[in-house]
């Protein structure tokens, strides 16, 4: 099958891509249910996202690395909590998948819009919050964001990141860790899709997806660098919120 681009795909992509590694959050969480009203299929959707966000998740921890937002050294603890992040969502991914390619459709679409629905409003009541940092709760996230990952392509970036600032890592530092993390899971839930789809998913949406998204990413670091993200957490908790309700 010859790879075909859609052009308005990719410029979508890349607008939420943009968004989500400037803030953390909102590229699946965005994007899946977008697509969704745009008349593509879950199994259309979960699988371009997840191997997108792979991709992308992995070019945005080393930008964000190499500007300075996080550091990501051997032993430093940023890195340690990227990878107890991503270790621990490998079963929270492997379980999301396995129901979603056994549970009807109108379920699974159900749940989308419920998911996104909670994320805006939990980035909106967490804003502005601080409390010490706790492994608990960082290996609670990782697990619960990955279920949520793999079941609609969305739902990581707005509870690990919101989650990371409530756990005692700063802002900056959350936004570089979730990326890491993120592409570490996605990679899961890819596989996971491919092995057990038994021929249902389609990748028809990949190439646009992974070419929008891709060019986002050095912007996003840079801005996360030179502008502050506080009012642009209140914006995304906002239109995340709209959008679930919709």
């Amino acid at each position: 099958m010859p790879i075909q681009i859609l052009w308005p795909l990719a410029l979508l992509a890349l607008v939420c891509e943009y968004v989500d590694s400037t803030l953390g959050m909102g590229y699946g969480t965005t994007l899946t249910p977008v697509l969704l009203l745009m008349g593509y299929e879950p199994t259309q959707i979960v699988p371009s996202v997840l191997l997108s966000e792979f991709l992308t998740g992995i070019l945005a921890g080393i930008l964000h690395h190499e500007c300075g937002n996080v550091n990501f050294r051997p032993g430093s603890r940023p890195l340690k909590v990227a990878l107890a992040l991503a270790a621990c969502s490998i079963v929270g991914t492997l379980a999301a998948v396995f129901i979603a390619v056994n549970v009807p459709k109108w379920v699974l679409k159900t749940y989308i819009g419920v998911l996104v629905l909670s994320m805006g409003l939990g980035i909106l009541l967490t804003i502005g919050r601080t409390f010490a940092f706790s492994w608990k709760k960082v290996i609670g996230l990782g697990l619960v964001a990955a279920f949520n990952k793999g079941l609609s392509g969305g739902g990581y970036g707005p509870l690990v990141t919101g989650g990371q600032i409530l756990a005692g890592v700063d802002g900056k530092g959350a936004i570089g860790i979730t990326s890491l993390a993120e592409g570490l899971v996605c990679i899961v839930g890819v596989l996971a899709y491919t092995l057990t789809g038994n021929g249902a998913v389609d990748w028809e949406l990949a190439p646009s997806l992974i070419l929008g998204a891709v060019i986002s990413v050095p912007f996003a670091a840079f801005t996360v660098k030179k502008a502050p993200v506080q009012k642009m957490r209140w914006a995304i908790g906002i239109a995340v919120t709209v959008l679930g309700l919709f």
